[in-house]
């Protein structure tokens, strides 16, 4: 899962108000609106503060890039990709590593689909508060889980919740990956009903967008994720209708920088 307003960090309602009394009693109104902005920075998928990441091309653009986070799962990805290939549309998948020990197979019936695969992490934690080696060992455990069950794959990143700071983003392009976040977001996670997922997107796409949905859920594997995939069938359908090319992210990059596809464009665009 990515960026959502339901991360728990297990603080009561009373625990949050007597931590943002102690900064206001510390640092003053000053300080804590700071707090604030560096908190909204470190989670929003626009925000640059921390370092670039890709998340779309210009508005406008007739080119949208179907992204699903938390996969592989059982039965919904497998489900989600025979969608897919009835509208002969090809997605970008970011997998949790630990799923994709549990399920290769999956993983590997997304790769020889023709879908994209990226790097989620091995056991999608909170990055904001991980040490560097912790941060390392997530990304370089997920890659060695997803060369394992599909051999070469892509070098995209996504952080888990969409959270990052300076260290997470440094970190992975040391490692040799490219940081992917979102412009639109099915707000699926909980599994509302497909019409308020379609209803939610349509309000956000301008064209050129990087769709955020899910096909897993991070807590466990067999997150129901039935109605994203109802939710994915419209939205192809209509975008479809008008005019709207659905590509991969390296795709997408490839219409910016087609004489080098896969190397810094989020740099470059964000």
């Amino acid at each position: 899962m990515a960026g959502h307003s339901g991360i728990t960090l297990g603080w009561s309602f009373t625990s949050d108000l007597q931590f943002l009394h102690m900064l206001v009693l510390a640092f003053g109104a000053a300080g804590l609106s700071a707090a604030v902005a560096a908190g909204y920075q470190s989670i929003a998928p626009t925000a640059g503060w921390y370092g670039p990441t890709f998340t779309g091309l210009s508005r406008g653009t007739k080119q949208l890039a179907l992204t699903y986070d938390d996969g592989p799962n059982e039965p919904h990805t497998l489900r989600l990709i025979e969608v897919l290939a009835r509208h002969e549309v090809k997605a970008t998948f970011f997998l949790i590593g630990k799923y994709v020990q549990q399920k290769p197979e999956i993983a590997r019936a997304v790769s020889g689909a023709g879908h994209v695969l990226g790097n989620h992490t091995f056991s999608h934690p909170l990055l904001t508060f991980c040490s560097e080696p912790r941060i390392t060992l997530e990304i370089e455990s997920c890659r060695r889980a997803l060369t394992d069950a599909v051999g070469e794959h892509s070098d995209l990143f996504r952080p888990p919740f969409g959270a990052r700071r300076p260290a997470v983003l440094r970190i992975a392009r040391r490692l040799g990956l490219e940081p992917v976040m979102w412009s639109v977001m099915g707000y699926d996670w909980n599994a509302p009903p497909a019409e308020q997922i379609e209803k939610k997107i349509r309000a956000q796409v301008r064209g050129g967008d990087v769709i955020l949905l899910h096909d897993g859920g991070h807590k466990q594997m067999g997150a129901d994720r039935s109605n994203t995939v109802i939710a994915t069938e419209r939205l192809i359908t209509r975008y479809k209708a008008e005019g709207f090319q659905f590509v991969t992210i390296p795709e997408m990059l490839a219409t910016v920088f087609p004489q080098n596809a896969n190397k810094d464009h989020a740099a470059q665009i964000k």
